[in-house]
C-alpha cells in the first residue's frame, strides 16, 4: 500500500510541473493564439533588422583609407613629446625639473650638469618612459621656457619596449622638425 502511496506522490508532482508551463495556463484557443503572434512578432522583427541592414548597404561609406587618408586631429591634441630649440641652435631647457616634479606618472627622468660659461644648468639625461606616460600635457604647461612640447604625431606603433624609452636627443630630433 505504501508503495502505491508513493508511485501516485510523484505522479501527482510530475502533473503540477508539467501545468506550470507557461501557455498550459490559458484555454486552448487562447495558446494557438499566443503561439501564432509569438511567430507573428519574430517574423516582425527579423524583417525590421534586415531593413536596417538594406539601408545602411546603400549609405554613403566613412571610413578612411588609414595610411594614404588620415582624419583631421583637434588643436589640442597630445602626442608624441619634443624638446624644442631656441632659433641660434641652444636647447631651450634650463634644467629646472618642473616637468619631472609635476609628472603625475613620473614618466619623466631628468639629470643636470653645469652649463660651461656661466652658473646656469642644462640636462645631461633627460628621458621620457612612453609605457608609463598617460600624455596629460602637465609638463608642457609646468615647463617655463616652453622646451617640452607635445606634438601632433599619434603613430606610436614600436616593435619592443625600450623604443618607447625616449633619450634626449631623440626628443631634440623630434623637435627640430617641429
Amino acid at each position: 500500500m505504501q508503495n502505491v502511496l508513493k508511485i501516485y506522490k510523484k505522479t501527482r508532482q510530475d502533473l503540477f510541473f508539467k501545468d506550470l508551463n507557461f501557455l498550459s495556463f490559458f484555454r486552448l484557443e487562447d495558446t494557438l493564439y499566443i503561439q501564432a503572434s509569438m511567430g507573428n512578432l519574430l517574423l516582425f522583427e527579423i524583417g525590421l533588422s534586415l531593413l536596417a541592414v538594406f539601408v545602411q548597404f546603400f549609405k554613403l561609406s566613412i571610413t578612411l583609407n588609414y595610411p594614404f587618408e588620415k582624419s583631421q586631429i583637434s588643436k589640442n591634441f597630445r602626442g608624441e613629446h619634443a624638446l624644442r630649440r631656441y632659433t641660434s641652435g641652444e636647447e631651450r631647457c634650463i634644467a629646472c625639473k618642473l616637468c619631472e616634479a609635476i609628472c603625475p606618472a613620473q614618466a619623466i627622468t631628468i639629470e643636470v650638469i653645469a652649463r660651461n660659461r656661466d652658473t646656469s644648468r642644462k640636462t645631461s639625461i633627460y628621458t621620457i618612459d612612453l609605457t608609463k606616460c598617460i600624455f596629460c600635457g602637465l609638463c608642457q604647461e609646468a615647463c617655463p621656457v616652453d622646451a617640452i612640447v607635445e606634438t601632433p604625431v599619434f603613430e606610436l606603433a614600436v616593435e619592443n619596449r625600450a623604443q618607447l624609452l625616449y633619450t634626449k636627443s631623440y626628443l631634440l630630433a623630434n623637435g627640430s622638425l617641429l
